[in-house]
């Protein structure tokens, strides 16, 4: 009679696979709380005790670090001093365990919980048989996920003796004890504040494959720190599966409405970077502001929205050709218009950070992990450097200005009026022509720049910057501060009666 061992924190599934297994006739021995849910449902199960003729000691700590287990599951089947020595101490062979493991990472996640509680849900028994399985999965059938109780019992039923299955549960276990392991690593480093440690690991669940990469023929999946976690946990309600590219810039959309809060803001986006942005007072106010911005580029966008959206907006949306609209919700009138067209991705919900989150950078042969992007909300500090202090409405803007530009790509130069984004200049290699590209797309959507405000993602280096806002009309500027030539820079703003405020803090995105 073939045994399985069933030890689980997860109990999804977990009956019906029990009865699977016992109708196919497999002795089942359990622990704790698995046995009794499984004898509660009618299935007959030996408890490990009677195996391991000891009893779970240390509050359930030790009860199966045993030789009568880990024999059970590491004895090659091949190998005939192997059986003969677990035969002489009475041990029988293990050929199939089910382990999922304590809910650490759940557990850690919590705010309500003591560091000693975060500690307790460490499983050292149930990673223990897993990897002994898996060593043995010539001869043993070791399964960590509850999705694969399906298969492994059709292959079961089927009499398969299916190694490749095997192999592949296996790995599946070294991966998601690696997972494990780090997540425990990360949890211990964050307790002493210390979010580089000297070894990182990244563990990543494959959320789904993707069509292909940037481009046609590049092989591509998107991965997840969690499930249901970030952009995975939004709902999509419509258009054809995401692309790597749609990921990208639901990303860049996001990151540009994020400091918007609860605000009523719009962010239209194209590859990663905004090309309008405005807050209004309704979803269709801030809509159009944002796409008055440059409407030319929208064509084929990916859209935010920090707020609800209605009907009337996706009336609106709908007539442009997007590719994706994220939003917290939509109404039943928004979804059925959007729905009519087929190929735009529509997602519900809001996609958050987790705490300690860190942002990655790939560089061949590494990767570079930084704090998440530091985003300036605050004005308190800002110190007025000219002679001319900005208005009321100016400073209103020039608040906006610095929460837009730090979403556009470095060098990054916007121009706004009345909380829009009236000129963008993002990407340039020198912030001068940052500067004129934003003046430009300004006057290429038709909009007057005189009296606008202009926010710059660093320091200006040189006084020509300033002179190109003065040459469009710019009435106030916000940025960093911190060159070397800072007053030059000043007495420019000076001569040319433009206020600027200095916020001490740069804001670079590459």
């Amino acid at each position: 009679m073939p045994t399985a061992l069933l030890s689980v924190s997860d109990k999804t599934g977990l009956v019906d696979f029990a009865r699977g297994l016992a109708k196919l006739g497999w002795e089942l021995i359990s622990t704790g709380g698995t046995a009794k849910a499984l004898r509660d449902a009618g299935v007959p199960v030996r408890e490990i005790t009677e195996v391991t003729r000891f009893p779970e000691m240390l509050d359930g700590r030790v009860k199966t670090l045993h030789p009568a287990v880990h024999g059970g599951l590491l004895a090659r089947r091949d190998s005939r001093e192997h059986m003969e020595a677990i035969a002489e101490h009475g041990i029988a062979p293990i050929d199939l365990v089910a382990v999922n493991l304590y809910p650490f990472e759940q557990t850690a996640a919590r705010s309500d919980v003591s560091p000693a509680d975060v500690i307790e849900q460490i499983d050292i028994g149930g990673p223990s048989m897993l990897r002994s399985a898996a060593k043995n999965f010539e001869w043993v059938t070791v399964i960590v996920d509850p999705a694969d109780y399906g298969r492994v019992l059709a292959a079961l039923e089927s009499d398969d003796d299916d190694l490749d299955l095997r192999r592949l549960l296996a790995e599946k276990v070294y991966a998601r004890t690696a997972a494990y392991d780090a997540a425990i690593a990360y949890w211990f480093g964050c307790q002493r504040s210390e979010i580089f440690p000297e070894r990182l690991s990244i563990p990543l669940i494959k959320e789904s494959n993707l069509r292909y990469g940037e481009n046609p023929g590049q092989r591509a999946a998107f991965y997840v720190d969690h499930r249901n976690d970030g952009i995975a946990a939004l709902r999509q309600k419509g258009g054809k599966e995401l692309s790597f590219n749609n990921l990208l810039d639901l990303e860049g959309a996001l990151f540009a409405t994020d400091p918007f809060g609860e605000e009523i803001c719009c962010a239209i986006v194209k590859h990663t970077t905004p090309c309008g942005l405005a807050t209004g007072s309704a979803p269709l106010d801030a809509y159009r502001k944002a796409l008055a911005c440059d409407p030319v580029s929208a064509f084929g966008s990916v859209i935010s929205f920090t707020v609800p959206v209605d009907d009337e907006t996706a009336e609106a949306v709908s007539s442009l050709f997007v590719e994706c609209i994220v939003a917290p919700q939509f109404s039943e009138g928004a979804l059925e218009a959007l729905g009519r067209k087929k190929n735009l991705r529509v997602l519900e919900g809001r996609a958050q950070w987790r705490d300690h989150a860190l942002d990655y950078k790939r560089v061949r042969g590494g990767f570079l992990a930084q704090e998440r992007a530091w985003r300036d909300t605050a004005h308190e500090e800002w110190k007025v450097v000219t002679k001319r202090q900005p208005t009321d409405s100016e400073l209103r803007d020039l608040q906006f200005a610095w929460r837009a530009v730090g979403s556009v790509k470095s060098n990054a130069i916007v121009l706004a009026r009345d909380g829009a984004t009236i000129g963008i200049g993002a990407g340039q290699m020198s912030r001068v022509d940052a500067a004129f590209l934003s003046v430009h797309k300004a006057g290429l959507a038709g909009h007057d720049t005189r009296g606008s405000v202009m926010g710059s993602d660093a320091f200006f280096p040189f006084r020509d910057g300033v002179e190109q806002a003065a040459e469009a009309g710019v009435a106030a500027i916000v940025q960093p501060g911190g060159s070397v030539r800072d007053e030059d820079v000043i007495q420019a703003a000076n001569e040319y009666d433009i206020a600027m405020v200095f916020t001490g803090k740069r804001q670079f995105r590459h």
